[in-house]
Order: structure tokens, then C-alpha cells, then sequence
């Protein structure tokens, strides 16, 4: 990574503000899932045992400018005591006297956590002022919080004129890593899986990694206006209608490099809001009933994936094969998920990007045998689409 790291700082006595993304979910007043809080620590670690004055800045939910109490970033306070085994320090704001007292008031190690930065609407719409205000905390800034990096928000990229020396956090660095140097330098066989309900968020996607990969596999709602596109019926299924001029240029484009599903399971009832399903039966790709819903891959899609995948020596994943949030029609994506964590024992770099493939990998059990889950979906598609990330730039 040809950026400054935090490790190039000299931080001791030093006011370190630092970007994280501690946007999690909360239940009854407490963190339900501690998982974006954990990512950070290797970099909070560092930067208190060399001595900095840590003050840590977030975004939590969409309070849109304003103060909602079932958005504060308090409960965070709690799981950092814990895992960190000692105080952090809250202030009920983020910019302004009581924030700078609070910060006057630190000491080397000390750690201090802001009240949530979107309670302003100065930080979204990255406001000069707003941003100078938060720069005034820090003599140095880093960034750790990649699930926002693709926002030029006020705490994320306009802060960053306002400070010297601004530094990306061990997490940034991993991410940033793993799925840019998956892009600049796969070993081959290299295979992309895409998944999830539109072709149109993946576009770029596809474009992107046509030319890099040896396959792209494509399951999920958007397979169905590839089929669509090869003149296929589908049924009830997911479709685009207005994309499917795009589908058959990517078929054109992709030839034999873009793997579509052979069997499909479908059914005639099916109800996302309720979480319910009919009974499912298999079918070929080319045999969908005009009444029914394909909401699944089948058994021999599953097989002829999973061949593929034994084989790729680089694997990214992005987006479900099938209906995960429903056991019945999860089978697909679990049996991609567990193709991954055999690949990954077998020696292939497997990276998840984020969103519903981080929770679906999460779902099947196998978070840790895969190479790297990101911790940030927009950030993680947009690296794939070959972007430049605001946060990262």
C-alpha cells in the first residue's frame, strides 16, 4: 500500500484523531454484534502503547442531523472497556468546547470516544467548517474505517486538509490489501463470484474484472436477466427488464469466462416479507414454469460451482446465489460459502466483500476459514469496481 500507516507516525504525546467505523447494531441499549468494534483494536493498541491520546470518531445509523438517543455511540463505550481492559472516556458531543476540554484533559494512552458523528448533517455533506472543527481535536489523523472510505464525508476525506500528516489504520491497510491486491496481482486460476438480486449494482463489477478473470460465476437474482437475455423463461423470478440489452453484451463480452446456473429450484408461493416459501422442486435453467419463482441454484449448479472453485487458486465473492435470509433457499449460498472455506484450506486466497456475503459466511460457520471477510460492502464493491476511494485517496 503506497500510503502513510500509522506506523509511520511518531505519536507519543501526541493527539491522534482517528476515523473508525463503529456502526453497529444495537438491541435494548447494548451492541448486539461487536465485530466492527474488534477490527479496530489492532490499530487502537498501537497507537496507546506508543504513547498517543487517542480520540476515536464514528458514525452510527442514519440520524439525519439529528440527536436520536437509539443512535448514540455510548454503548460502545462498554465493549471497548471490555476488550481492551481499560477506561475509554465519552463525550456527548463531537466538535466544540466540551469535545476540546475533554481532549485537553487526556493523557498519553488515554482514549476518548465522540457521540456520533451524523447527528450533524455537516458530516455527510462534508462541510469545510464542520471539518476544520474536528481537525482542531488531532495533530495527526488516521483512518481506519474502511466501510466508509468510499465517502467523502467531513471525519473521512475533508478533515484531511486540515491535518499534516494523515495515516491509514491497520484495518484500512488489510483491506485495501487484500482486495486491491487481488485486482492488481491474483494468482490463476482467478475466479469472481457475484451474486445478490440486480445486475445493475454489479455492472462495473463484471466490467471490471471481465479482462482479469479466468471465470465469473454468476448466481442470485441477477442470473435471471442473463437467462432472460439468452431468451430463456423465467417464470416470476428477479427481473430487469431494462437491462437486458446490457446482459447479452456481457454475454457477448464474457464468452465462455461468465458461468451461469444449470438447475434452478423454484416454487409457486413465495412470500420475502413473511419468510416464507411453498415447496421447492428442481429444474433445468431452460425449464422454469412461466408461474413460478426460481429462488435458488440447484444441486448441479452447486457441483459444477464447486468444481470450479477447487480449482482457482484466487476467489472473490460478492452477493448471495440464492434467497439466503430463507433456510429452505440458503442451500446454494451455504454450499458456495463452505466451496470457499475447502478452497482456502487447500491453499487459495479467498476474499469475501462485505454486505450479504460477509453475513451469509457468518450464517454457514465459516468466518475464519476463509482468507478475508470485508468489513465494509459499498467500500469492498467499489474497490472491485477499480475505483479510487475518497478515504483512502
Amino acid at each position: 500500500m503506497n500510503k502513510l500507516t500509522v506506523e509511520d507516525l511518531d505519536l507519543k504525546g501526541k493527539r491522534v484523531l482517528m476515523r473508525v467505523d463503529f456502526n453497529v447494531p444495537l438491541e435494548q441499549g447494548r451492541v448486539a454484534n461487536d465485530k466492527r468494534i474488534r477490527a479496530a483494536l489492532p490499530t487502537i493498541n498501537y497507537i496507546t502503547n506508543n504513547g498517543g491520546k487517542l480520540i476515536l470518531m464514528s458514525h452510527l445509523g442514519r440520524p439525519k442531523g439529528k440527536r436520536v438517543p437509539e443512535m448514540s455511540l455510548q454503548p460502545c463505550v462498554t465493549v471497548l472497556n471490555a476488550l481492551l481492559g481499560k477506561k475509554t472516556r465519552f463525550v456527548d458531543d463531537c466538535i466544540g468546547p466540551a469535545v476540546e476540554n475533554a481532549v485537553e484533559a487526556l493523557g498519553e494512552g488515554d482514549i476518548l470516544l465522540l457521540e456520533n458523528l451524523r447527528y450533524t448533517n455537516q458530516e455527510t455533506e462534508n462541510d469545510p467548517e464542520f471539518a476544520a472543527q474536528l481537525a482542531k481535536l488531532g495533530d495527526v489523523y488516521v483512518n481506519d474505517a474502511f466501510g466508509t472510505a468510499h465517502r467523502a464525508h467531513a471525519s473521512t476525506e475533508g478533515v484531511t486538509h486540515y491535518i499534516d500528516q494523515c495515516a491509514a489504520g491497520y484495518l484500512l491497510m488489510k483491506e485495501h490489501d487484500y482486495l486491491g491486491g487481488v485486482l492488481a496481482d491474483p494468482a490463476k486460476p482467478f475466479v469472481a463470484i457475484l451474486g445478490g438480486a440486480k445486475i445493475s449494482g454489479k455492472i462495473d463489477i463484471i466490467s471490471n474484472l471481465l479482462p482479469r478473470v479466468d471465470n465469473i460465476i454468476i448466481g442470485g437474482g441477477m442470473a435471471y436477466t442473463f437467462f432472460k437475455a439468452q431468451g430463456k423463461e423465467v417464470g416470476k423470478s428477479l427481473l430487469e427488464e431494462d437491462k437486458i440489452d446490457l446482459a447479452k453484451e456481457l454475454l457477448a463480452q464474457g464468452g465462455q469466462k461468465i458461468i451461469l446456473p444449470v438447475d434452478c429450484m423454484v416454487s409457486n408461493t413465495f412470500d420475502f416479507a413473511g419468510r416464507q416459501v411453498g415447496a421447492l422442486k428442481e429444474v433445468a435453467a431452460d425449464e422454469i414454469p412461466a408461474n413460478e419463482f426460481s429462488l435458488d441454484i440447484g444441486p448441479k449448479s452447486i457441483e459444477k460451482f464447486r468444481l470450479i472453485i477447487s480449482a482457482a487458486k484466487t476467489i472473490v465473492w460478492n452477493g448471495p446465489m440464492g434467497v439466503f435470509e430463507i433456510e429452505d433457499t440458503a442451500r446454494g449460498t451455504y454450499a458456495i460459502a463452505n466451496a470457499l472455506a475447502q478452497a482456502t484450506a487447500n491453499g487459495a486466497t479467498t476474499v469475501i466483500g462485505g454486505g450479504d456475503s460477509a453475513s451469509a459466511i457468518h450464517k454457514a460457520g465459516v468466518t475464519d476459514k476463509v482468507s478475508h471477510v470485508s468489513t465494509g460492502g459499498g467500500a469492498s464493491l467499489e474497490l472491485m469496481e477499480g475505483k479510487v476511494l475518497p478515504g483512502v485517496a
